[in-house]
């Protein structure tokens, strides 16, 4: 099952693109015998200005057709780390081809696109800029895949 994070705002060089490509690399690296990856990451950005709902079609053009949809969201589900790498494992084990991680800009998500979501994820009740979320996305994939290949980066 291939990985999707489409985010909204365009990362710049430095030490959160860092972190995003270092952990990018590993999910791919532990995830191939697992069936899982690669992982991709998708920018969309609003230039003109439309807000929530446009940022909402450019996201949902970025995941692809038939993708899973999770919405990264505070109102969403805080999950524990071997929760949501079940969960990872499920989406993987009924079929899905794609699963898409859905962050939206600094006003979140438009209500449509939560709606619609096959499932809503918190980092909890604190609200995370979008750049710091997709770091904190990227090391989560990379710990839920460590999980299911047994590994002991995970230490519960």
């Amino acid at each position: 099952m291939r990985l999707w994070i489409a985010a909204v705002g365009r990362l710049r060089p430095g030490p959160e693109r860092a972190l995003i490509e270092d952990y990018r690399a590993r999910v791919d690296r532990a995830g191939k015998p697992l069936a899982l990856g690669p992982l991709t990451i998708a920018e969309v950005e609003d230039r003109k200005g439309g807000g929530p709902a446009a940022e909402a079609a450019l996201l949902a053009r970025a995941a692809p057709e038939g993708a899973v949809r999770v919405a990264l969201d505070e109102r969403g589900k805080a999950q524990s780390s071997p929760e949501l790498a079940d969960a990872i494992a499920r989406w993987r084990d009924e079929g899905a081809r794609d699963l898409a991680f859905l962050i939206g800009g600094a006003d979140g998500l438009d209500p449509v696109l939560r709606r619609e979501a096959d499932a809503r994820l918190s980092f909890g009740p604190m609200v995370w800029p979008h750049m710091l979320a997709r770091v904190m996305l990227t090391e989560q994939l990379y710990r839920a895949v460590s999980i299911l290949a047994g590994t002991p980066y995970h230490r519960a």
